[in-house]
């Protein structure tokens, strides 16, 4: 086991936990970063969406991006686009394994069958 200072625990737990405080340092580092690229916010939001799917992200950055994006203006319509987008250089696996995620993200209910 490592050795993990306290403050690092706190934090640690915090983010887990979805503690808006933690949360909203996080935020701020996100605007400091969508400032360098010269996109809109919105725009912003849908790469890194499009960058999760590449990655086949854990469920929990879905949730957190998604909502990112919504609240930048992005629709469920857009989200869609942009697994139709990456698609043909991600590949269908990481498509089918990331639209379950989007779907639970966005509030839906799965199709049956799919976990």
């Amino acid at each position: 086991m490592a050795a993990v200072e306290p403050s690092t625990h706190a934090a640690l737990s915090a983010l887990s936990t979805g503690d808006a405080s933690a949360l909203a340092t996080m935020i701020g580092i996100r605007e400091e970063y969508q400032a360098g690229t010269g996109l809109d916010s919105r725009t912003f939001a849908l790469v890194k969406i499009a960058a999760l799917i590449a990655i086949e992200s854990p469920p929990a950055s879905y949730a957190w991006q998604i909502a990112n994006a919504l609240e930048e203006g992005a629709t469920p319509e857009d989200i869609l686009g942009v697994l139709h987008a990456v698609a043909p250089q991600v590949g269908g696996p990481r498509v089918v394994s990331a639209a379950p995620e989007i779907m639970l993200a966005l509030g839906l209910a799965l199709p049956e069958g799919v976990e």
